[in-house]
């Protein structure tokens, strides 16, 4: 090893880790990427398999405020809340409403444009002579509608993907079904953008991406992370259960599990879960032909390895792994109502936690001067924007300047405020 070649540990081996970890290595770095499960589980597992560039509309949007508790008390919604947890999660709530303003929304949407517009470019720049490019499917991602009444009700979400340059083209009446047979007659619309994709298999896409990172000469090694030693005010040691890594730098990327390891560099962030579900149908009778957001219901059908995965409905509580009934009932009764045809060998469920920051942006950069990167708080778009997360983190450890303006996901914002 050359006196100069930077030595990085990467914490968390989903799609942002294992990006990260990938691009350091081709920069030269020695690299060990520390996960305590394999790579590619939790929520890089359980996604809707979406490249999803025009997903930049945020959470919070003008509005909310006045139509969350309506979107609580109805059980046709797919939000959901344990009453018991709403005194934890209180804080967090009024930061998120927060920022259900117009002012914030459209500077939301910009910054997510800037990371995620050019996703399915990054991912195949990213996978580029690897097994893993096999995943990556180019496609049209379609949201459907009922009628077009519904869709001028979503009129200002499209507002901001136009002004970022995705703007759909309009299908209706028996033409919808022309182009996804497996749709109910009473869906008339979809909108249709192009430039989109998918991953088929997004676990083994991220296990893929690992394995050439490996036989790249980088270590994967499984076991917790505790701890960091940033004696001197940069880290100099990455403390798993069972070991220690000495590192020039370090670079958080565990999802939901980033927060208490923000806590040990002296950060309390408000990251929270979104527990969200998929149902997968195995062998199923019919598939959609592209990736199809279901607007009414708020989730997604997409044509992946395994079957077709419906994933959606968001969940607030706590992290226990223990499913809960009522949003798998409603999401399966939404599935049954959109696809009346649909029959299936078989059908998986998952519960995952995807970690939302109040904002609806992820943290990525360094953290202050301490030499710790973060590579957090996707909230949806994990996937999505994996691939130029990792790329852009990699780049600053290396030294070379980001085309991307990151300081709206400055991992210190929240302390600044």
């Amino acid at each position: 090893m050359s006196q100069t070649q930077k030595t990085v540990v990467v914490v968390g081996a989903g799609i942002n880790g294992a990006a990260t970890a990938l691009w350091l290595q081709r920069a030269g770095c020695a690299v060990t990427l520390i996960d305590r499960d394999k790579p590619g589980m939790a929520a890089s597992f359980g996604n809707a398999c979406l490249l999803a560039s025009a997903a930049i509309v945020p959470n919070a949007t003008p509005g909310l405020a006045r139509k969350a508790p309506g979107y609580l008390m109805d059980p046709n919604f797919p939000l959901f809340l344990k009453p018991q947890h709403l005194p934890r999660l209180l804080p967090w709530f009024v930061k998120f409403l927060g920022h259900a303003n117009d002012k914030d929304a459209r500077r939301v949407s910009r910054a997510l444009a800037d990371l995620i517009g050019d996703s399915v470019d990054q991912h195949k720049s990213l996978a580029h002579n690897t097994a893993a490019a096999r995943f990556i499917v180019e496609t049209d991602y379609l949201f459907a509608y009922k009628d077009r009444a519904a869709f001028e009700a979503d009129s200002y979400g499209w507002g901001l993907r136009a002004e970022a340059g995705f703007v759909p083209d309009i299908v209706e009446g028996p033409a919808v079904q022309e182009i996804e047979p497996i749709l109910n007659a009473q869906t008339q619309l979809l909108a249709v953008l192009k430039n989109h994709g998918f991953i088929l298999n997004p676990a083994s896409y991220v296990q893929a991406l690992v394995e050439t990172f490996t036989e790249m000469g980088g270590t994967f090694v499984q076991d917790e992370v505790r701890d960091f030693d940033l004696s001197g005010g940069h880290v100099s040691v990455v403390k798993t259960k069972t070991a220690q890594f000495a590192c020039d730098h370090a670079v958080l990327s565990s999802g939901i599990w980033s927060k208490p390891l923000m806590r040990k560099l002296g950060l309390t962030v408000p990251l929270e879960a979104e527990r969200g579900y998929h149902i997968t149908f195995k062998n199923p009778s019919a598939r959609t032909n592209h990736p199809v957001m279901i607007n009414a219901a708020k989730f997604v059908a997409t044509p992946m390895d395994q079957g077709l995965r419906c994933a959606g409905i968001v969940e607030f509580a706590d992290l226990s792994e223990k499913k809960s009934k009522a949003p798998l009932a409603l999401l399966r009764r939404k599935v049954a109502e959109v696809f009346p045809t649909l029959t299936a060998e078989s059908e998986s469920e998952w519960l995952g936690f995807r970690p939302t920051l109040p904002d609806s942006l992820p943290m990525v950069g360094e953290i202050g001067q301490s030499g710790v990167f973060a590579a957090f708080g996707h909230q949806h778009i994990g996937l999505t924007g994996g691939a130029k997360t990792g790329r852009l983190v990699a780049d600053l450890i290396t030294g070379r300047s980001p085309n991307t303006d990151l300081s709206p996901f400055d991992p210190m914002r929240f302390s600044q405020a």
